[in-house]
């Protein structure tokens, strides 16, 4: 089992949902962020006086899925994030070594 965390653009969410949705992957978690990378912020104009915004607002979507799906999960994101722009984000794996559901007590595969 593995995470696949991705940081997306806000506006992509209901894209990312909808192609893991096509995949069979139902569940997900999103946090709002905020962070730089490449992008380095930008500056704005707000009553005259022109100010850096150093951190941008993005999301974090974290999903457990089975070793053998981690492929298309990242596929997926990937394609549904994409906008061919500097910021478009980033997407880790990671290890998950045991997944328990709460309610059923079910383990790994099963809780998943």
């Amino acid at each position: 089992m593995k995470i696949v965390m991705a940081i997306i653009k806000p506006f992509k969410l209901e894209e990312v949902r909808d192609a893991l949705n096509s995949l069979g992957v139902h569940g997900l978690t999103v946090t709002e962020v905020k962070g730089y990378g490449r992008q380095k912020g930008h500056t704005e104009i707000y009553r005259g006086a022109e100010y850096a915004v150093s951190f941008l607002p993005k999301l974090k979507i974290e999903v457990a899925v089975a070793a053998d799906a981690v492929a298309s999960v990242i596929e997926a994101i990937a394609g549904a994030a994409r906008t061919g722009q500097i910021g478009d984000g980033k997407i880790f794996v990671m290890p998950l070594e045991r997944a328990i559901r709460i309610r059923t007590g079910e383990t790994d595969g099963d809780a998943l």
